[in-house]
């Protein structure tokens, strides 16, 4: 892969990821209806996992204050757990945060089992054009119910582990190819009554452990991946470009939620949809 492919692929990823258009949609369909042929084996999955870490670094940048208070109180909830034990006085849900780490580790509970139980089909479905399609159209339908949803009226505290566990199912459903995270977990929380600042920071902070723990399973097969410099240079700006993308894309996204202008990306999924819906019957 050279210099200008691994570009590509970088604004492909830092856009795909965290505008509701489906990364894992849009890669399958370049490769399958446009035939743009990428490295394979142990190389590719390198560059994956440091595409995972671009769109990280761009998570950690813009809510990188959430985080730091989410790390404290997860550590804090710990050392007061344990106090308990000694002083059943102690309240360990004492704060926002507190319960706002909660809700994330019950939103990743259903996560990590929909993406294990589903991981043969999600590899299937990368390989044909019409499964990234019709999971297009269902990301289009979702947009366009989002556009005509009011403003909910549920901060942290008033979101319930039942929601969280409910919005987790929505991202792992999203790992099916063309049905956009983003796009499914912030739909998900408006539709529970979520407010719409706190529906995108909480899809955002609650894809971290998801996306960590997919570069946390593939760098194990890509350790051993030997590169020559040139391609490991190309690898590492990719990862760059992936990380200034998707932190432009992140403000953007913010803006849209507040905006309530779903519905152009609902116009653009449904469009490419139907071309990849009729690419695979016309190349089948």
């Amino acid at each position: 892969m050279n210099i200008f492919q691994a570009i590509l692929m970088g604004i492909v990823q830092g856009l795909a990821e965290f505008l509701p258009i489906s990364s894992s949609g849009h890669l399958a369909i370049f490769q399958n209806l446009l035939h743009i042929e990428t490295d394979t084996g142990d190389s590719m999955l390198l560059f994956d996992v440091l595409l995972h870490i671009g769109t990280l670094i761009a998570i950690f940048i813009v809510f990188w204050k959430d985080i730091v208070k989410l790390v404290i109180e997860f550590f804090g909830i710990i050392a007061d757990f344990i106090r308990r034990f000694r002083e059943p006085d102690v309240i360990v849900l004492s704060s926002a945060y507190r319960r706002f780490v909660l809700l994330i580790l019950v939103s990743t509970i259903p996560t990590g089992i929909l993406g294990y139980i589903d991981r043969d089909f999600v590899e299937y479905a990368s390989g044909t054009l019409l499964i990234p399609g019709i999971g297009l159209i269902i990301t289009s339908i979702l947009l366009f119910i989002c556009d005509r949803i009011g403003d909910g009226r549920k901060g942290i505290k008033k979101i319930t582990y039942l929601d969280a566990f409910e919005i987790g199912m929505a991202q792992g459903i999203a790992t099916v190819p063309g049905i956009s995270r983003s796009g499914a977990t912030i739909a998900a929380c408006l539709m529970l009554g979520i407010k719409k600042e706190t529906a995108v920071k909480y899809s955002f902070i609650m894809s971290i452990p998801a996306v960590m723990g997919a570069a946390i399973l593939e760098i194990k097969d890509a350790v051993g991946a030997s590169l020559e410099v040139e391609t490991l240079i190309s690898y590492i700006i990719g990862m760059i470009v992936a990380a200034v993308v998707g932190y432009f894309a992140i403000k953007f996204m913010i803006g849209v939620v507040r905006r309530k202008r779903y519905i152009y990306f609902s116009i653009y999924c449904l469009i490419v949809g139907i071309v990849a819906i009729v690419g695979h019957f016309v190349t089948k």
